[in-house]
């Protein structure tokens, strides 16, 4: 198989050809999976990518809860379309390790409960931020000492929102409207999304796979099972039902059966088609794998990871946004706070007008209309001094 048609088929099942160019954000997110939120600009750049979305019109479709950032696979957060709430929020349970630590520091289940009872009768009232959910369940919630800070439970009121979240009861919204920052107020959430959601766990995560393959398969097992947050046997266990078929005789990478065809008869356009993506795209973060996406001969090439520099073909996650054409990572791009512009270096390959289209397009959302691109919530114009050098110095 050759890699140019694999990339081919995730380009265009991924929605970056164009085709969803103009559809409304949820539309987009069933079509390319579930955008990992951070507090970074992923989600903004996934819409974008894809349809030209404003970020005007990606924060009025958070605000119309036409998407949202829920705790879902493995109960990390991504930004997921209103028709995936209630799958989203049953996949991602059990996944908060804070319970454990909770209850070596003595907090016990009743006293959790009684505080998410509190919460959520304190937000009958309206929106609160958390000092504000503080100040109005009083004694319900307590420090855990020098002790919990050093396990990073500084209180107990974390643990009541957290599984209030996961349970549908309650939802966090961003104070500004953004997803690409972490300050939030809370809100209850009636009706729930899963007061009518009749599907078992093992469903739940049957329905999850089918989605997944259908987003970025062709895909092996362990890419699933990694998205998912689950073990060998249940990972089994839940794609049985879909029978998967390999993309080739062979190949551990699988794909649903009505999907073989159209990917055999898939060719790679010929010429040129660019599209700028966050670090954190779909198109390689929901299988953590961006192997890939590179040429053979790009392997070898040195890029700037976080202190140090590291050859690309060994990496499993990008240290950069990423460049593509047609599926292939072609280059990394960052953007400078101080003058507005991206910096982006390629593998080797000349800017022609195509590619310098689209850095202008993606520039001028995010000089225009984000300020910055963060990766994720620490990243800052400060830490990415040296990658931007190292892009500088690619370039030249």
């Amino acid at each position: 198989m050759k890699n140019s048609r694999l990339r081919a088929w995730w380009w265009h099942r991924q929605g970056l050809d164009g085709s969803l160019r103009g559809k409304p954000p949820a539309e987009i997110l069933e079509r390319c999976g579930w955008s990992r939120s951070v507090g970074g600009v992923g989600p903004y750049l996934t819409l974008f990518a894809r349809g030209g979305t404003s970020r005007e019109a990606a924060d009025r479709a958070v605000s119309s809860l036409e998407i949202h950032e829920l705790p879902v696979a493995r109960g990390c957060t991504y930004v997921v379309p209103a028709s995936d709430f209630a799958l989203g929020l049953t996949v991602g349970r059990n996944f908060s390790g804070d319970m454990k630590t909770a209850l070596k520091l003595g907090v016990t289940e009743k006293e959790v409960d009684r505080l998410c009872e509190a919460v959520v009768k304190a937000l009958a009232h309206g929106a609160l931020d958390p000092d504000g959910i503080r100040e109005a369940t009083g004694s319900a919630s307590r420090s855990l000492g020098a002790e919990g800070k050093k396990k990073g439970l500084t209180t107990t009121l974390p643990l009541a929102l957290g599984r209030l979240q996961t349970e549908g009861r309650i939802r966090r919204v961003p104070v500004n409207g953004r997803l690409d920052q972490q300050r939030y107020a809370y809100v209850a959430w009636t009706p729930s999304p899963l007061a009518a959601y009749p599907e078992s766990l093992e469903a739940a995560f049957t329905e999850l796979a089918r989605r997944f393959f259908r987003w970025v398969g062709p895909a092996t097992l362990g890419e699933f099972q990694w998205f998912a947050g689950l073990g060998v046997k249940t990972t089994k266990q839940a794609v049985e039902p879909l029978g998967l078929v390999p993309m080739e005789p062979g190949s551990d990478r699988l794909l649903a059966p009505d999907d073989a065809a159209a990917f055999r008869e898939l060719e790679a356009p010929a010429t040129p088609q660019y599209s700028l993506v966050s670090s954190l795209d779909p198109i390689t973060a929901n299988r953590r794998e961006m192997q890939s996406l590179i040429d053979d001969k790009d392997r070898e090439r040195t890029v700037m990871v976080d202190a140090a520099s590291k050859p690309v073909g060994g990496l499993a996650d990008l240290p950069s946004h990423a460049i593509l054409d047609r599926g292939q990572i072609i280059g990394l791009w960052e953007f400078d706070v101080t003058s507005g512009s991206i910096v982006c270096a390629t593998f080797g390959r000349r800017k022609d007008k195509s590619l310098v289209a689209a850095v202008e397009e993606t520039e001028a959302f995010v000089r225009d209309q984000l300020g910055d691109a963060r990766s994720f919530s620490l990243d800052s114009p400060k830490s990415r001094v040296a990658r931007l050098e190292s892009l500088r110095a690619m370039g030249r």
